[in-house]
């Protein structure tokens, strides 16, 4: 009864967090990834892109670029038009416009399992052999496997049209600057070279270290979690080379070959990138045809 009661105090005073109930606005532009793709870094860039008298930080995030299932309502109402909402979220026909980061899933796996680490959701010696096993079933976060989430995207919405965005976070690393003029050229925004330069250097993943060790306690990404372990890591491309084993990472080839050769990902066995799941290469022929 309490707990009922607390919630529609909440609704009623517009404190809870809308979730997949949040209105959708036609001009939000939706910043969508699978967890653990690069999304919290281009959300600073983003929120120090749109906002660069107000400096992105873990703790105001949420108010600059909001996520639905962390930023209350009351909050939503306040954030100008046009907004720019994060998700993980497979294909939403709703979404106006979207921006999606896609990531070699053999880098996301490792990611997200020292993520899990950090939220004392595994122990450090738990097998990265079976870390996979769910990672590749989709057990390891409520948005679907990586394969489903980025399919989904891809079948729907990739070429051609002119409400979807599509970017590598390899190429965003190996060069910022060029991704984010893409990125404002899709916003629209007035973005000078100044700019551009002044928001990749406030969005540095030195910076966002800083911010993280002194802010960890105010956002929900990093709070109650371990503080020996970092949400911002190397933020490179290619960890996989070295932190996973063999076995693991042909096992995601053997999955997602044929997605990751479509996005231009190298395989350690090329042979398999011939090897297309028939359902995805119909649904991309259908695409292609209409």
């Amino acid at each position: 009864m309490l707990a009922h009661l607390i919630a529609g105090t909440k609704r009623m005073f517009g404190l809870h967090r809308p979730g997949r109930s949040l209105i959708i606005l036609p001009d939000d532009v939706f910043l969508v990834s699978f967890p653990k793709s690069g999304n919290t870094w281009t959300r600073f860039l983003l929120a120090n892109l749109i906002y660069p008298e107000t400096p992105a930080t873990f703790a105001n995030i949420h108010q600059l670029i909001p996520d639905p299932s962390a930023t209350t309502k009351k909050e939503f109402l306040r954030i100008p038009r046009p907004r720019i909402v994060k998700s993980h979220e497979c294909f939403d026909p709703r979404y106006p416009r979207v921006i999606y980061i896609v990531r070699d899933p053999r880098d996301v796996a490792l990611s997200q399992y020292h993520y899990h680490r950090k939220l004392k959701r595994i122990a450090d010696d738990y097998s990265m052999g079976t870390f996979v096993t769910r990672f590749l079933a989709g057990e390891t976060c409520p948005h679907g496997s990586w394969g489903q989430n980025v399919a989904t995207w891809l079948i729907t919405r990739e070429e051609g049209d002119p409400r979807f965005l599509l970017l590598r976070y390899e190429d965003m690393v190996s060069d910022t600057p060029r991704e984010l003029e893409k990125i404002a050229a899709f916003l629209r925004p007035s973005a000078s070279p100044e700019l551009i330069a002044q928001t990749v250097e406030c969005s540095s993943a030195d910076r966002m270290r800083k911010l993280e060790q002194a802010q960890s306690d105010d956002c929900s990404l990093t709070k109650d979690s371990r503080k020996d372990l970092s949400f911002v890591r190397s933020a490179s491309a290619g960890g996989w080379r070295t932190g996973l084993p063999e076995a693991e990472v042909a096992r995601l080839e053997d999955a997602w070959g044929h997605l990751m050769a479509h996005l231009g990902y190298e395989l350690l066995s090329p042979e398999k990138a011939a090897n297309f799941d028939s359902r995805f290469a119909e649904a991309m022929l259908h695409r292609s045809s209409r």
